[in-house]
């Protein structure tokens, strides 16, 4: 029997999807390997530990959001993510010790009456528990990437970024570990293409305004909580961006961009665990403050395993420079967001913004190389592309055990 689509409905899981989905399993393959070839070491304890005191017991020390302090330079998002799946296994076993006898109970009363690292002997896989939750960004991240870029330049496109995303080790370093670096890569590639989409939609009928507005507001609040600094990058770029796209409705962007703004703030509140104490850290600690420089961009190009991706980005911009026919609106925007992010050095955390531009580099590649592959050039290209693509699919595979012991 064959069920009835739903009105409107229109995704179909074809032959793009699913070759899609084999590229996210090889990236998943990779990152599953090396994390069964870490070793847990003091920064994982650390985020295990804060981000379970976050969910448990968000003020263990007088003053404190956490023992970790209150977190004036780091984003919450990391640890939350962290400590959750630590924290829900914990809550299983002690709901389980319910049903035990009373011989055999972990715990007397099956309950905790100590420190959240009470349970820590009977907690299994931590490694996969701490880890997995950041793989799984990385993949949604991947999709929306592929996604983005399919929908601009076509399958060609999409599958050359989705491609270079998937086999660059920059990528599989920071989804291996815990870290707020990767969710705000995350939040403002999200961000800043959800923020195109709500302009797109205010041309059309209303009713479909409320649901991107709702995502942007909730994309702006979860990369506030990574951090800090690519929120207001990416809050910054969405205003500018949904003004050039209005048009004749740029009378309700400021209504729609303050109405996002307040409800990432209630956003970032809930995640300090709606404690005025520790969320007035947010505007006193200095996360957001930076300046330019040149060292993480020579840091980025001094590892060879990126040198597939820095010839195809030197190919991309010369191109761009030279055809005029790629110098559009999809090719552009990407590209804007490369320069104003890969200067940016923060002086007051660690940071790594040349990792957050990396998703719009890989869709300004893809923009390009579409471009070029429906010239009379096309063999040409098509070649270079799979060289191209081959390397760097060579060298990361090359490095995953670099990675893991590093």
């Amino acid at each position: 029997m064959t069920l009835p689509r739903p009105k409107g409905f229109t995704f179909r899981v074809g032959r793009p999807q699913r070759l899609a989905a084999v590229l996210l399993l090889l990236f998943l393959g990779q990152c599953m390997w090396v994390i069964g070839h870490q070793r847990l070491n003091s920064e994982d304890y650390r985020y295990a530990r804060c981000g379970r005191e976050m969910w448990e017991r968000p003020s263990p020390l007088a003053g404190y959001f956490t023992t970790c302090g209150n977190l004036n330079g780091d984003g919450t998002f990391a640890y939350r993510l962290a400590g959750l799946p630590l924290t829900v296994q914990r809550w299983l076993l002690l709901g389980t010790d319910h049903f035990r006898k009373p011989e055999d109970r972990l715990y007397p009363g099956g309950t905790l009456n100590g420190s959240t690292w009470e349970a820590r002997h009977q907690i299994g896989y931590v490694a996969y528990l701490m880890h997995v939750p950041f793989v799984l960004f990385a993949m949604w991240l991947g999709g929306g990437l592929w996604w983005v870029a399919r929908r601009l330049f076509g399958n060609e496109g999409g599958f050359l970024a989705l491609t270079l995303y998937c086999f660059c080790p920059a990528i599989v370093r920071s989804a291996v570990v815990p870290n707020n670096e990767l969710l705000a890569m995350w939040g403002l590639y999200g961000l800043v293409y959800t923020a195109i989409g709500v302009a797109h939609a205010m041309h059309g009928p209303r009713r479909k305004w409320k649901p991107r507005i709702a995502l942007l507001t909730v994309a702006l609040g979860l990369t506030a909580a990574a951090h800090l600094l690519a929120a207001i990058l990416g809050f910054v770029a969405s205003v500018i961006l949904m003004f050039y796209l209005a048009k004749r409705r740029r009378s309700a962007v400021l209504v729609i961009i303050t109405y996002a703004a307040i409800g990432a703030a209630l956003i970032e509140f809930a995640c300090f665990s709606f404690r005025l104490s520790a969320f007035f850290y947010v505007f006193i600690g200095g996360a957001a403050r930076f300046w330019f420089a040149l060292d993480r961009v020579k840091a980025f190009a001094a590892d060879v395993t990126t040198w597939p991706i820095l010839i195809a980005m030197g190919i991309s911009l010369v191109i761009y420079v030279g055809y005029r026919r790629s110098r559009y609106f999809g090719n552009t925007a990407p590209l804007a967001m490369v320069l104003a992010t890969i200067f940016l050095v923060t002086t007051q955390v660690f940071s790594n913004p040349v990792l957050w531009a990396l998703p719009f580099v890989f869709t300004f590649i893809a923009g390009v190389f579409a471009d070029v592959l429906e010239t009379k050039h096309r063999r040409l290209f098509l070649a270079t592309t799979g060289l191209l693509v081959a390397s760097q699919v060579l060298a990361c595979v090359a490095s995953l055990r670099i990675i893991a012991h590093g």
